[in-house]
């Protein structure tokens, strides 16, 4: 009852071993790639991060007249200071979208100082490791250095 035709054939095993071989080489040569990119990928975002937060630092500055102090911190960014005089032009909905200051992507708080040593405020990243300083993945990422 069962007639085979020469067209219904499906894959040897051996077709299907080379098929696997190859998909073997082919991860082996690209998964190695592709692990080191967290790392780029959070450095990445930092930077990005940080630009999000010194454009909000300068609307701030235009609203106010003058950086949030290093005791006010980046909280002044979302909501009204309680240390120093109050402030006549700040934004009701404060200058970050989300209504939060974010972590930086090592879930980390950033460091703010202002004044800075480097200019009006020091903004940074400490990376992965989340102390001063460090090499590679636990490399600071800093507001007044540009990679």
């Amino acid at each position: 009852m069962r007639k085979i035709r020469r067209n219904e054939r499906g894959f040897t095993l051996i077709e299907l071993m080379v098929v696997i071989v190859i998909l073997g080489i082919l991860a082996g040569l690209i998964v190695p790639r592709i692990m080191g990119r967290p790392d780029e990928a959070r450095k990445a975002k930092a930077r990005i991060q940080i630009e999000s937060l010194e454009t909000a630092l300068k609307l701030y500055k235009l609203d106010n007249g003058n950086y949030p102090s290093t005791e006010q911190g980046l909280q002044a960014l979302v909501e009204p200071p309680a240390a120093g005089a109050p402030l006549k032009n700040w934004r009701q909905d404060g200058y970050l979208e989300k209504g939060k200051v974010p972590k930086d992507p090592w879930d980390n708080e950033f460091v703010y100082i202002s004044p800075g040593v480097h200019g009006d405020y020091d903004l940074s990243s400490r990376g992965a490791d989340g102390e001063p300083g460090g090499e590679g993945k636990n490399k600071d990422i800093n507001s007044w250095e540009s990679d």
